[in-house]
């Protein structure tokens, strides 16, 4: 199997399980299959309170970025060193990110990890950071490259923190042109 198709069933596999863990707590939630570039997943209570959700989902214990996503960074060419002058202003910040662990097989279960988007940043920002510090800035194969990869153990403080969709939910404004107003 190609890795490009590999990593679309991954996605694909990843926004059935965010849906179905909703559903098991009572929400209804639909993928979006990757046709709406902010989110993959529209979370929905009874009273028709929405939430967007950002899915991503790994085979394996890490997810890739890249840091220019959340850092505002550059490279210089003549040093080969790359500068950080501190986090990128985000769009949406509040956006709510759920991060798959696939499990491997059937003996394991699959691991939910729920953060928003500022959140994640730290986690990305502290990651990529403490990794360069290590290398004085300067990525030891490719310089130029802003791979950003963080792992479980960074964000597992974050893991099955299904309250935040649920809370954020409870904190949004029921749509009131959906009401009857037949008595």
């Amino acid at each position: 199997m190609s890795t490009g198709r590999n990593n679309k069933l991954a996605g694909q596999i990843g926004e059935y399980l965010v849906c179905a863990e909703l559903g098991k707590r009572g929400l209804i939630a639909t993928p979006f299959s990757g046709n709406v570039p902010a989110f993959d997943v529209l979370a929905t209570d009874e009273v028709c309170r929405t939430v967007p959700i950002q899915v991503k989902a790994s085979r394996g214990d890490n997810w890739p970025g890249d840091a220019r996503n959340w850092m505002d960074i550059d490279f210089d060419e003549k040093t080969g060193v790359q500068n950080f002058r501190g986090p990128a202003k985000i769009k949406n910040k509040d956006l709510v990110h759920v991060f798959i662990a696939i499990s491997p097989d059937e003996k394991n279960k699959d691991r939910f990890f729920i953060l928003t988007k500022s959140q994640l940043q730290k986690v990305c920002v502290k990651r990529y950071s403490d990794w360069m510090n290590e290398r004085g800035w300067k990525r030891p194969r490719n310089p130029k490259s802003y791979d950003c990869r963080f792992w479980i153990a960074d964000v597992l403080k974050y893991e099955d923190n299904w309250k935040l969709i649920e809370n954020r939910l409870t904190k949004t404004s029921p749509d009131k042109s959906l009401e009857s107003t037949e008595e």
